[in-house]
């Protein structure tokens, strides 16, 4: 692991801006940054006039740690309370990975109509690992000769994320997940990680969210699974659901040419809610 080194504060965090018009907002998982949703970009860009707006949350990527309190709870109101900054009251719409899309879950509670649409990729559904459903990490594909030839600081992490042990994957992961990882503020990841709990279950604080929104999970996902995103569907009514085959964490990674159509189709539909 090398040493985090930031460029931006909390206050001013690094964003990644793409396109124009109606905000997306894209936040990012645990121990990785922005770069890890970037694949998706052009999938996001059917959506029509909207400006694609990759945010490092502050202790990830080049935005340093949030100071004293550095957990959950001071996650989400520090993401809402620069949501609210960047957009003020124009419309928008949220897509989260993994601890981003509970991040996303809990931004369209807060905001409610406000949110165009919600886009969940492998979310966490419950910050307490113990009362998760989840799976083995089961390798559907492996190439040994490839896998050979990795250093192994390097084959480690995607050893452990991914079920697709080839080239293509590895090479998604060498430059939009690995970066991130490497890039992780140790110390803000303790305090995250001491205080892994949201005050509320967004579903909980807030009437069902009737926007257009995508969950999309992986049928290899050790750290969340895919069968309790599912139950999230009565809260959702326009959700589409997915569960992806020889797909990880990384879902997006693992298996680009559906989940960016998946994607894509939720964008879509972003567009038209924009457009309204």
């Amino acid at each position: 692991m090398t040493e985090h080194t930031s460029e931006h504060t909390p206050e001013n965090p690094h964003v990644v801006r793409r396109g124009s018009g109606v905000p997306l907002i894209a936040v990012h998982g645990n121990s990785v940054d922005h770069r890890l949703l970037l694949p998706l970009d052009d999938a996001l860009a059917e959506a029509g006039e909207v400006e694609r707006i990759y945010v490092d949350l502050p202790g990830f990527g080049r935005t340093s740690a949030l100071q004293d309190d550095g957990g959950l709870p001071e996650l989400a109101a520090w993401l809402v309370d620069w949501i609210r900054a960047e957009v003020g009251e124009r419309p928008f719409a949220v897509l989260g990975n993994s601890l981003g899309g509970l991040l996303a879950r809990h931004v369209a509670a807060e905001f409610g109509a406000q949110v165009l649409g919600l886009g969940l990729l492998a979310p966490v559904v419950d910050p307490d690992e113990d009362r998760r459903t989840r799976t083995d990490l089961v390798v559907r594909e492996r190439d040994d000769a490839f896998m050979s030839t990795l250093d192994p600081d390097d084959a480690a992490p995607f050893l452990e994320m991914s079920p697709r042990l080839t080239r293509d994957t590895w090479e998604r992961f060498r430059e939009h997940a690995l970066p991130g990882v490497r890039a992780v503020d140790e110390e803000a990841l303790k305090r995250l990680s001491a205080r892994y709990v949201l005050d509320a279950v967004p579903e909980e604080a807030a009437p069902p969210f009737e926007g257009p929104a995508l969950i999309l999970t992986g049928r290899e996902d050790h750290l969340v699974g895919y069968r309790d995103q599912a139950a999230l569907l009565e809260h959702y009514p326009r959700a589409t659901y997915a569960a992806l085959d020889a797909a990880g964490h990384n879902v997006h990674l693992d298996q680009p040419e559906v989940a960016e159509a998946l994607v894509r189709a939720w964008a879509v539909q972003v567009g038209r809610a924009a457009s309204d």
